[in-house]
């Protein structure tokens, strides 16, 4: 028999919010209000519709040194702040924990985006020769886990994913199955985005899936995503070495679902996320009649809510009541390799509070998504088992099934 995993710690932050308690209270809102709104990371114009769901009031001067900063691109910065906040809440004591059986896995789609820019515009636009040093150990997409695994001394499995939008999602299957074969006894897992810049703005406007005017997966009047940044943390442990050093414990992670649709680039295909939902209940030894909730994917493109919609209508075509959904995307916006792992924390929040968190934003819901929609208001529900679902560019696809105590 499989031990349970467990999570005894959160820790985030986006646009909804500095902290988790933040996220917290603001992931039940009706609006997403000013969590979306024209960015002010970059000089916009006036041809271009510039909307995002960047962290607020942040000053990196206020978490860290000059010195740390010199090694620290945005994205590492707030993946150390999730990383921070989690192990505080789990009540982590490193000093009676052996460091080669813990294990970091944070996932970034892009990693140091804003380094990489900076050092294009000193090479083509500043007519400078070189770029900083430090360049390369910034950029990386494993720089988050590195600096994680250094601060802290973890000495175990230290690695990150990079699967586009399931990031954090396959650093999350990952880690749990490390756990379930005994490799490791504690897991620092999450993700860390911090894509806000011209150029990567420019590279997704290309792609003509940018929302002109807000986030409102699911709702006839979509016009697409939001980019948003930031990063989530989750502590997993099994459950018995979890109760034997005392810790609180939020949920069970039961079921871990992976596929790929091996299909298009950029097209979602059905049934790649039929496929990772039915794994996630097979592993959890759960049918389509146990979830109550739905976190979707939900990204409002025209073509990604279109097509969950259809498969979430073919896993759970047998189920009495349809599960309720949502997407908390419209509140915190897209946060690409970091989105899996906070919408794991929505999840679990949703759990604790007993209450679905709404799709915010909906005007009209669209005919061609006909599920069991919650939206711009919360629904108190009770809640047992949750399935929160990513779907990547590429046709990578995570699904994960947490589980109330």
């Amino acid at each position: 028999m499989i031990e349970p995993i467990v999570v005894t710690g959160m820790g985030c932050i986006s646009a909804a919010g500095n902290t988790a308690s933040e996220f917290k209270k603001n992931i039940f809102s009706t609006q997403s209000n000013d969590t979306i709104r024209e960015t002010s990371l970059f000089k916009t114009d006036e041809n271009t519709n510039y909307i995002t769901a960047e962290v607020k009031d942040y000053i990196s001067e206020h978490h860290f040194s000059k010195n740390e900063l010199k090694l620290l691109d945005r994205f590492a910065q707030f993946a150390l702040i999730s990383a921070q906040e989690a192990i505080i809440d789990a009540a982590l004591d490193f000093t009676t924990l052996n460091p080669q059986r813990i294990s970091v896995v944070h996932g970034s789609s892009i990693g140091g985006q804003q380094t990489i820019e900076t050092a294009y515009a000193q090479l083509f636009e500043q007519g400078k020769t070189r770029t900083h040093p430090f360049t390369v150990p910034k950029l990386l997409p494993s720089a988050a886990t590195s600096q994680i695994s250094m601060k802290f001394g973890i000495k175990g499995p230290a690695f990150s994913t990079s699967s586009a939008c399931s990031s954090s999602g396959h650093a999350i299957a990952m880690a749990a199955l490390m756990l379930r074969s005994n490799l490791i006894d504690v897991a620092i897992v999450g993700g860390a985005e911090a894509c806000i810049t011209k150029g990567n703005f420019m590279a997704w406007d290309g792609l003509r899936v940018l929302s002109t005017d807000t986030c409102r997966p699911f709702s006839l009047d979509r016009s697409g995503l939001v980019i948003g940044e930031g990063a989530g943390t989750l502590i997993l442990e099994r459950e018995t070495h979890a109760r034997e050093r005392g810790a609180k414990i939020y949920a069970k992670l039961s079921g871990i679902g992976m596929s790929s649709d091996a299909h298009n680039a950029v097209q979602p295909l059905p049934e790649g996320a039929e496929q990772a939902m039915q794994a996630a209940l097979d592993d959890a030894k759960l049918t389509s009649l146990d979830i109550d909730y739905i976190n979707a994917h939900g990204s409002g493109t025209l073509q990604n809510d279109k097509t969950e919609s259809q498969a979430i209508n073919t896993v759970f075509s047998e189920a009495t009541i349809a599960p309720f959904v949502s997407s908390t995307k419209s509140i915190h916006g897209h946060m690409l390799g970091a989105g899996a792992v906070v919408e794991a924390i929505a999840s679990i929040l949703a759990i604790q509070n007993q209450t679905i968190p709404p799709t915010a934003n909906v005007t009209q819901r669209d005919p061609l998504c006909p599920i069991n929609l919650v939206s711009n208001q919360p629904v108190q529900a009770k809640i047992k088992w949750i399935l929160s679902n990513s779907f990547a560019f590429g046709g990578l696809n995570v699904s994960l099934i947490f589980e109330a105590i």
